[in-house]
């Protein structure tokens, strides 16, 4: 049951990064695109906004599917943990830690969830445990 568990959690939040990715890389999802979201970093402070976005877009995109999948599971987890990083740093600390008041708090949850994944590992149901 755990390796389900571990499954679930995988999917769930990898699938979500996936799509958080593909928003700013091709503007899907309700997404402004590179351009529209380069426009946006370059506003908080990150230059090039466009480079920024794509390395974010890619980050999350790349990282949200090998971490769905349980490939390079520990990889994948930083890629997540390190654009959430720089989400908490830029836009969340300044408001404190609750989401309610556009915190850090969802974040941290996330970072959580993948760091605990990648020490714990991906489980059964992964590629990683297929390719060792």
């Amino acid at each position: 049951m755990m390796h389900i568990g571990l499954l679930i959690i995988r999917l769930v939040v990898g699938l979500t990064f996936v799509g958080h990715g593909a928003q700013k890389l091709f503007g899907w999802f309700g997404g402004y695109g590179l351009k529209g979201t380069g426009g946006w970093l370059e506003s908080i402070g990150l230059k090039p906004g466009t480079t920024m976005a794509l390395l974010a877009g890619l980050a999350e995109f790349v990282g949200g599917l090998l971490f769905a999948l349980g490939l390079f599971t520990p990889f994948a987890a930083f890629l997540i943990a390190a654009t959430m990083i720089v989400a908490i740093a830029k836009v969340h600390a300044p408001n404190g830690f609750w989401v309610t008041q556009n915190g850090f708090e969802y974040n941290l949850v996330l970072i959580a969830v993948v760091v605990g994944i990648a020490l714990i590992g991906a489980g059964d149901y992964s590629l990683d445990a297929i390719l060792r």
